[in-house]
């Protein structure tokens, strides 16, 4: 049989038959499951990878690539300071001291962490702080609060605002708290509202003062880097042993692993979509073969070999699967590129980092859901192939 045979075949078996409906429409249903698996599984993955980029993004930034830390008290000072601003002239770094403490307007009252830093030093390593900070002169006891925080205190820019610190002094026969208020200058936003409402920013000479803390010692050093799992190698290296360095997402370890399960698991539901319509596939050409049982003898009588007989079959299942893949992908593509573009679904933004839909469709996922697509679609059409090959001649002529 000539090759020209075989796809006369598989064109003439994709034709509508009256006479047998159901062939065509279990076929047709075959091509739009997998059409709609390979659309949602791309919009899924899209959704996951944008979402965690996302989340990535703003816990580097509230977090900090690296920070390097004291094993004990008085570790990390100037020395350190310049030490690794000396070797490390491409990497950005910023003292901070921070304490715990109670933010307080009225009756509301708020439990958070205020930071002092250099907002000059800050400003390198943070970009949400760069764009709070940007145009503001700072006095030594003017604060920055996040937006969640100024929208529950209902504070303004020049307000005071008091906050009471964890540490305690002495006072006659009882301790009581430090208090001290400030002066509320420039509010950050960084699209996460824990953050917004927790991290609090002052001078670090106001804290220094308020917490009896030298001038040239620090409870950690921020830094900026590009590629912090490569750089957090090299400052290990070079860090006496009174100092400690960590990465950002040493904390979020637990977080991350969990969105990588769901994302896994989401993945093998939604190849199940893609799994039952083969199964559409399956039974629309046993169906086929049942069908043209007649006609698959007389070829294999007239000199067709099996093999060629098994090629129509494995052909014409592979059509309707790779039809239905390129389908889906047309429409997953697209319906990517509206929910990017369009602000269709809107966000609640004190509950995700963005108030539109993330999409980020890696090329990994991509590959991955065609490559799984077709290997299902190949191996569904295997089996109907195999039987139609394997019809006795002499028994179908003889009942014909």
């Amino acid at each position: 049989m000539k090759k020209n045979i075989v796809s006369y075949l598989v064109k003439r078996f994709l034709r509508f038959d009256k006479e047998q409906p159901f062939i065509f429409i279990s076929a047709l249903l075959a091509f739009i499951g997998i059409t709609l698996g390979v659309m949602v599984l791309l919009i899924a993955m899209a959704l996951m990878n944008g979402f965690d980029n996302e989340f990535k993004n703003k816990l580097t930034i509230m977090n900090y690539p690296l920070t390097v830390l004291p094993r004990f008290y008085g570790a990390v000072n100037d020395e350190l300071l310049i030490d690794l601003e000396t070797k490390f002239p491409d990497l950005k770094f910023s003292p901070y001291i921070q304490t715990a403490v109670m933010a307080r307007k009225s009756q509301s009252l708020e439990g958070g962490y205020i930071f002092g830093v250099n907002f000059k030093d800050e400003a390198e390593v943070n970009k949400v702080l760069a764009k709070a900070i940007e145009g503001h002169h700072f006095k030594k006891f003017d604060v920055i609060i996040g937006k969640s925080l100024q929208e529950e205190f209902e504070v303004d820019i020049g307000d005071k605002l008091m906050y009471i610190f964890t540490n305690v002094e002495p006072g006659g026969l009882s301790v009581t708290p430090k208090i001290k208020r400030f002066k509320v200058k420039s509010v950050f936003d960084s699209g996460l509202s824990a953050y917004d409402k927790a991290y609090n920013y002052t001078s670090i000479q106001a804290l220094q003062t308020i917490l009896h803390i030298p001038s040239n010692q620090y409870d950690g050093i921020h830094i900026y880097s590009q590629n912090p799992h490569q750089d957090i190698a090299n400052i290990k290296e070079i860090l006496p042993i009174s100092v400690t360095i960590k990465g950002w997402w040493e904390d979020n370890v637990n977080f991350f692993a969990a969105l990588e399960m769901e994302k896994a698991s989401l993945f093998i539901v939604l190849m199940l979509i893609i799994l039952i319509a083969a199964i559409n596939i399956i039974s629309s050409l046993l169906m086929t073969v049942m069908n043209r049982r007649g006609e698959i003898a007389l070829l294999l009588a007239l000199g067709a070999t099996t093999t060629e007989i098994k090629k129509v079959f494995l052909y014409l299942g592979i059509v309707i699967g790779i039809g239905g893949i390129l389908a889906g992908v047309v429409l997953g593509l697209s319906g990517i590129w509206v929910l990017g573009t369009f602000d269709i679904i809107h966000l609640p933004k004190d509950v995700y980092p963005t108030s539109t839909l993330p999409l980020d469709l890696s090329l990994q996922d991509f590959f991955m859901i065609i490559s799984g697509a077709f290997a299902i679609v190949v191996i569904s059409s295997y089996y109907p192939a195999k039987k139609a090959s394997e019809v006795d001649i002499l028994t179908v002529l003889r009942n014909e």
